[in-house]
């Protein structure tokens, strides 16, 4: 199931509270995002049991910006990242957010 998740109390309560998840980072007027959201709804679809969350960076920039600065990755849009344990152990941009990258990088973890 995915998830939006709007606030930096909810971002934290998830690093903090599931092992591994999935995170996108999707701009409602960027062709290129609607793309990569196609994608990550691919994902989810294939993968019920993985945890999904995504954030709308028009709507929840104070998150967006908070998650920048605690991975200490530069904010793109649209933006993957897989966390795992807290830490962001992967992240990806733009064309790279493909269903079967994710679904690679996820299986490398």
């Amino acid at each position: 199931m995915v998830n939006r998740i709007s606030t930096i109390q909810q971002f934290d309560e998830i690093t903090n509270n599931e092992e591994k998840f999935v995170f996108l980072k999707h701009s409602t007027t960027c062709p290129i995002s609607h793309a990569a959201y196609t994608e990550f709804l691919a994902f989810a679809s294939a993968y019920e049991n993985v945890p999904l969350y995504f954030l709308q960076v028009q709507d929840d920039r104070e998150l967006s910006n908070y998650i920048a600065e605690k991975t200490a990755i530069k904010h793109e849009s649209p933006q993957l990242f897989i966390f795992e344990n807290g830490e962001a152990v992967y992240n990806t941009s733009h064309f790279s957010i493909k269903k079967d990258s994710i679904e690679n990088a996820l299986l490398k973890k």
